[in-house]
């Protein structure tokens, strides 16, 4: 409310919403655990206060992923807001696009029609460290959350995956970055609401506004709190933390990088997620089964063009630079053979998981480094 209630960088929501009929909320999908159930509602009440003939849509930013089904829309939202509300699910493929000219790095931009067209453009999310993009949030929701697919592709490119800057709690020379804030600049982004969220994924700040200014202001709030230095230890055990990102492979990935960063070369990281959903990507799941040869599948993503992009090659390419660096053992409840796929060891029990790293590394104490919740630490080794 507070948040709402002093923008950052912008009018209040119910002033910028004043004669604005075609208003369009961009809300994340199933993948991130966003409180919508406590942020819509008043995202909704606000617009209302401005112009209670409003025409809203709810349009789910699902950059690439599978569509959010309506169960899970209802667990999102609750019932009364899908009863009563129109939702839209992005569908990078067959939704309607509008091109808006070309990013900084001279890719196509690609956006859904009906953000293109609003009247009035908002979005909802929350902030958390991203293992490329730097932070979630912000801008994230129009690149790659409504973006047609070829625009994600070109700007999840391997040259860019590659670049230094493209890490965990970097935003200032970030490539990957810096073509997402021109893209919610482009279309019009304007106004957000972001939230910062405990290991319980309860709210413990928020900020709205200006969807730079804000988000970036968000940032800076989290990363004083979440950022850990440490020496670089032989065995470095971590998550996803718990639903809903630890609900296949490919979402594993990005806790596997802050073990990246504090595991010695050639030491053992176990990861613990949950895996329900499988693997997560046809993509994924087939680069890994064609190719066996690591350094091989890392020379084939930096060069390929930009515009030649594969499906899901990010994640591929930065999952091959984990383990060109450690072992990494997968304690999940996916199937064995599934697993061994993606050159990742299986067990179904950290105690299990345990043994095998003991036996790899040759000792039963080695340097080990515990971070609960990959996703959330921002890592940094001192030597």
């Amino acid at each position: 409310e507070a948040a709402l209630h002093c923008p950052i960088g912008t009018k209040e929501l119910h002033c910028l919403s004043e004669g604005k009929q075609k208003v369009v909320i961009l809300a994340s999908d199933h993948t991130r655990p966003v409180p919508s159930k406590v942020i819509m509602p008043r995202l909704l009440r606000e617009i209302r206060k401005g112009n209670p003939e409003a025409k809203i849509t709810i349009l789910i930013a699902t950059g690439c992923h599978r569509g959010t089904t309506e169960s899970e829309l209802r667990a999102k939202f609750g019932d009364e807001i899908v009863a009563k509300e129109h939702i839209v699910v992005h569908d990078c493929d067959e939704s309607e696009m509008v091109e808006l000219g070309l990013l900084p790095s001279g890719g196509a931009l690609w956006v859904n029609a009906l953000a293109a067209k609003a009247d009035l453009l908002i979005a909802e999310g929350f902030i958390e460290p991203h293992f490329f993009a730097g932070f979630s949030g912000g801008r994230k929701s129009v690149l790659p959350g409504i973006a047609d697919r070829k625009t994600v592709l070109y700007n999840h490119n391997g040259c860019f995956i590659d670049s230094p800057y493209a890490r965990t709690g970097i935003l200032e020379n970030n490539p990957i970055h810096k073509d997402m804030i021109f893209a919610a600049k482009e279309i019009g982004l304007d106004f957000i609401c972001n939230v910062v969220l405990d290991e319980d994924k309860q709210i413990i700040h928020a900020v709205a506004g200006d969807c730079e200014m804000a988000h970036r202001a968000g940032c800076a709030f989290l990363k004083e709190r979440c950022q850990v230095r440490a020496k670089p230890a032989d065995l470095v055990v971590t998550s996803n933390g718990g639903y809903p990102l630890d609900q296949n492979i490919y979402q594993a990935v990005k806790g596997m990088t802050a073990a990246e960063a504090l595991v010695r070369k050639d030491g053992v990281i176990i990861m613990a997620a949950d895996c329900e959903d499988g693997h997560g990507g046809e993509s994924f799941f087939k680069t890994f089964q064609v190719e066996k040869d690591l350094n091989r599948m890392m020379e084939r993503f930096v060069s390929t063009n930009a515009t030649d992009t594969l499906v899901d090659q990010w994640q591929s390419q930065i999952l091959v630079r984990v383990l060109r660096h450690a072992r990494v053992i997968f304690v999940s409840r996916a199937p064995d053979d599934m697993v061994e796929n993606f050159q990742l060891i299986p067990a179904h029990s950290l105690e299990e998981a345990l043994e095998t790293a003991y036996q790899i590394l040759g000792t039963e104490k080695p340097e080990t480094i515990v971070i609960p919740d990959g996703v959330s630490v921002i890592a940094y080794s001192d030597g």
